[in-house]
């Protein structure tokens, strides 16, 4: 009996103490206050905001609030004519940056790890996760967009 009593305590102690890490980091998966150092978060399955408003100049730090693998990579083609592609990884292009993700996971970033990329020019960048893409059931896509103003 007395067993019982202390195992439920510690239990209850062991969950109490976690309490506080529950409610911190992948649950809103963005930038929770300044001091965080990123504007956009990666989920397990999203970029948190999916949409975030930039204005010329400004740099985005995207960061890995998870503990899947992710990318960070522009829709070459949809991005402003004379801006410049970005890719985690440092890739020129996109088609480059999906071939080094297939051959050794190229431009992955790890939990915790950051990219970032200064938008000079105004414009709708989309950009994706490149193995989330589309989810395993062909449903879900990781997806995202910067909105850069003047």
């Amino acid at each position: 009996m007395q067993r019982r009593t202390y195992l439920a305590a510690l239990g209850s102690a062991g969950l109490a103490g976690l309490a506080g890490c529950t409610t911190v980091g992948d649950v809103t998966g963005g930038l929770l206050d300044d001091s965080d150092g990123y504007h956009i978060g990666m989920t397990r399955n999203a970029f948190v905001p999916e949409e975030y408003d930039a204005t010329v100049g400004e740099t985005v730090v995207w960061k890995n609030t998870s503990g899947s693998l992710h990318t960070v990579t522009a829709y070459e083609e949809a991005i402003p004519g004379d801006a410049d592609f970005f890719a985690s990884g440092g890739f020129d292009s996109q088609d480059e940056a999906e071939a080094a993700w297939h051959e050794r996971y190229g431009g992955g970033l790890d939990l915790d790890e950051t990219f970032e990329h200064t938008f000079e020019i105004a414009g709708t960048y989309p950009y994706y996760c490149i193995p989330h893409e589309i989810d395993g059931r062909g449903t879900g896509r990781m997806l995202g967009s910067v909105r850069v103003v003047e």
